[in-house]
């Protein structure tokens, strides 16, 4: 049977290499612990090599059956045991508020980058909202270039309404549009041109200036807004285009040019209210590059109203002055016309362009416009004319030249009136020209 002393000495033994494990243990920790925790340290391992020592006298004493008092040992060893609890729970007390820092410190970082992260959102958010505005914006310039394009492209009144229209619809969102053109006699909006219209009612539009949303926009020169058309604040007038098209929103803004009305652009919502501010200010924008649209095919096609009855003018004039030679040096009447037909129509059967045709109907028509500057002596003499006096007749082509040439929109019509005495064998007069050397206007008229 085991005695007490062995089986004291047995469990020793093993708490001696234990604490010897931790020894070697707190020596290689010792390199890495911060500084605040060496000093203690320091300590700690010094009571487990001194426990460590305990052990190994225990040990001897009681192999040796030496002679000493445990009661002292065990005293000594139960109170280095008191500081080494006391120490490791000093370095376990700081070891947990290190930790509890660190968790209250990471507390801390996880609020931070909680927070920047809901600001990263918010920039986020905020920066696609701006991306989108500036896409926005980026088309709402487009529309506007694509506008001016229009404006210096094409003269034609309906074509630019049209192509107007077609911009302002996809950009605003909205149903439907029109344009009601003013007409400045009458006072009355008239219709112009519509787009997203289910029927053609909208083309019967005929409004009186300050009647209707329509006509107080063109009369006060404001935007007139109704989100309901249930309940408008203004008498909407065109019952029955809302009834048959089923607005819910309109819109009306005068279409300004020059200090003056040219009409009025409305726009038409079924199932919303009219678009936000910032697209009733672009459609305001619109409303500006429109009216000058607008203005600008207005005065090309009343210069080209103009124009067309200032030609008329001019021929009628020439006819006349064709007429009045005609009388004066008593042809057979009907003479200068019927000449004048013949030429035109040789000159088609040849190939010539028609606006060269136009001159050359003009040439026949004042071919004896020389004949002015001769005595009425010499242009009325029943008998023959003497050798100065032919010289002076063959004179009248010259006066032509003199006379046509200084009238700018007669000069390209100078050609039959100044050479159509010329022959082919350059036996003609003033200049004497042959062949080819004459304008073939000239020749045709000759043939004529």
């Amino acid at each position: 049977m085991v005695s007490i002393k062995a089986l004291s000495i047995l469990l020793v033994l093993p708490g001696s290499l234990f604490m010897l494990a931790s020894l070697v243990k707190c020596v290689t920790m010792s390199k890495t612990l911060p500084d605040i925790l060496q000093g203690r340290w320091t300590v700690m391992t010094y009571l487990i090599f001194f426990f460590l020592i305990g052990y190994l006298v225990f040990m001897v004493i009681e192999l040796l059956n030496l002679r000493f008092p445990l009661e002292l040992l065990t005293s000594i060893v139960f109170l280095g045991g008191a500081i080494f609890v006391f120490l490791v729970m000093r370095l376990t007390g700081t070891t947990v508020n290190n930790i509890m820092e660190k968790e209250a410190e990471i507390t801390r970082i996880n609020e931070t980058l909680v927070a920047t992260n809901e600001e990263l959102k918010k920039e986020n958010e905020a920066r696609r909202l701006a991306e989108s505005d500036a896409q926005t914006r980026m088309q709402y310039f487009a529309t506007l270039h694509t506008i001016d394009l229009m404006i210096s492209s094409n003269l034609d009144l309906k074509v630019i309404i049209k192509i107007f229209l077609e911009q302002v619809i996809p950009q605003l969102q909205v149903d439907a549009a029109s344009v009601l053109l003013l007409n400045p006699h009458t006072q009355i909006l008239e219709y112009g041109a519509s787009l997203g219209f289910s029927s053609k009612i909208i083309q019967n539009t005929r409004i009186r200036v300050g009647t209707g949303p329509a006509g107080i926009a063109a009369l006060e020169r404001r935007r007139v807004q109704i989100d309901d058309m249930d309940h408008p604040d203004i008498d909407f007038i065109r019952k029955e285009l809302i009834a048959r098209e089923m607005f819910s929103g309109y819109c009306a803004l005068p279409l300004i040019a020059k200090g003056e009305v040219k009409g009025v652009m409305e726009i038409f919502n079924r199932d919303a209210p009219c678009p936000g501010e910032e697209r009733l200010e672009f459609l305001e924008a619109l409303a500006v590059q429109g009216a000058i649209a607008i203005d600008n095919a207005t005065l090309f096609k009343e210069l080209q109203t103009s124009n067309t009855e200032l030609v008329i003018a001019y021929d009628s004039t020439i006819e006349g002055w064709g007429l009045a030679l005609e009388l004066r040096d008593t042809e057979t009447e009907g003479h200068t016309q019927r000449v004048t037909d013949i030429t035109v129509r040789v000159s088609r059967a040849y190939g010539l362009k028609e606006k060269d045709i136009v001159h050359i109907r003009r040439g026949a028509l004042l071919h004896d416009i020389g004949k002015m500057g001769i005595p009425d002596s010499i242009l009325l003499k029943d008998g023959p004319l003497t050798p100065e006096e032919e010289e002076i007749m063959h004179k009248h082509p010259v006066y032509a030249f003199e006379l046509l040439s200084s009238i700018a929109y007669l000069r390209p019509a100078l050609d039959i009136p100044y050479c159509h005495h010329e022959k082919w064998d350059g036996t003609g007069y003033p200049r004497g020209l042959k062949g080819k050397e004459i304008p073939l206007s000239a020749r045709i008229f000759a043939m004529a």
